[in-house]
């Protein structure tokens, strides 16, 4: 196969390259190796030691907006980025926006405490951290968002990158129960729920689901038994190692 991914099923970043694969029907194997964990020859072509990875013919692809616009502009059918300009920038910001400060949110200071830390690194949660979070950081996030999100439909008439972008730091979110408070954020609630209907989501929460959970050695068994497209071999450790890369 000449896509192959190199990331977690979990991570929103990995996700959001496999959304726009799906949506533009594109056939690829997966080594769905953990955050923090990989192999010397894993460094070798991603040196921040981040996923998703996409390699193609032997060229190496890194960060998930780079691999995103790449397949945007090698199959450009259907357009994942909308044709006007301004939309376009605009589009590309807001996924700057849920790549960086939603992330930080959702992903970095509420599900790396509450998943990664205790079920990766053995480490207990910073509870002092997760209520900071909650009470200050995720609502500066939603206010915003709450501004940029349209009542119905998607952002730009068809689905876009800052759709897919935006929901999928919600659903890695869910994985630790977070839900967005639909009486105070109605929009983004609402918007959350429209995009991770779509099929390409409810296919990929299917593999999630499969995989949630499991201790790492496990988690390619329970993959390939819910069938996942995954690759002969694989770059992944078991032994994870602290630092901060992309997830």
């Amino acid at each position: 196969m000449a896509l192959t991914v190199i990331g977690n099923y979990v991570s929103p970043y990995v996700r959001k390259v496999l959304v726009c694969m799906e949506l533009k029907g594109l056939g690829y194997a997966i080594d769905p190796i953990a955050p923090f964990v990989g192999n010397e020859a894993f460094e070798r072509m991603s040196p921040l030691r981040r996923i998703p990875v996409l390699i193609e013919d032997g060229r190496v692809f890194n960060d998930s907006s780079v691999i995103c616009q790449y397949l945007e502009d090698t199959r450009p059918q259907p357009s994942l980025y909308p044709a006007d300009p301004a939309d376009r920038a605009r589009a590309r910001w807001l996924e700057e926006y849920a790549d960086t400060a939603l992330a930080d949110a959702l992903i970095w200071r509420l599900f790396y405490q509450k998943a990664i830390r205790r079920y990766v690194f053995g480490e207990a949660t910073d509870e002092a951290v997760v209520q900071e979070t909650l009470e200050r950081h995720v609502p500066r996030a939603l206010d915003y968002l709450e501004t940029q999100l349209p009542a119905e439909g998607f952002l730009f008439g068809a689905v876009s990158i800052a759709d897919i972008a935006i929901a999928c730091m919600f659903r890695t979110a869910a994985f630790v129960r977070f839900t967005v408070d639909a009486a105070r954020w109605p929009k983004c609630a609402a918007f959350v729920e429209r995009v991770l209907a779509l099929e390409p989501f409810r296919k990929l929460a299917r593999l999630e689901d499969a995989m949630l959970r499991q201790p790492l050695a496990e988690q390619r068994a329970a993959l390939a038994a819910a069938g996942a497209p995954l690759t002969a071999e694989t770059f992944g450790t078991f032994a994870p190692r602290h630092g901060l890369p992309r997830m």
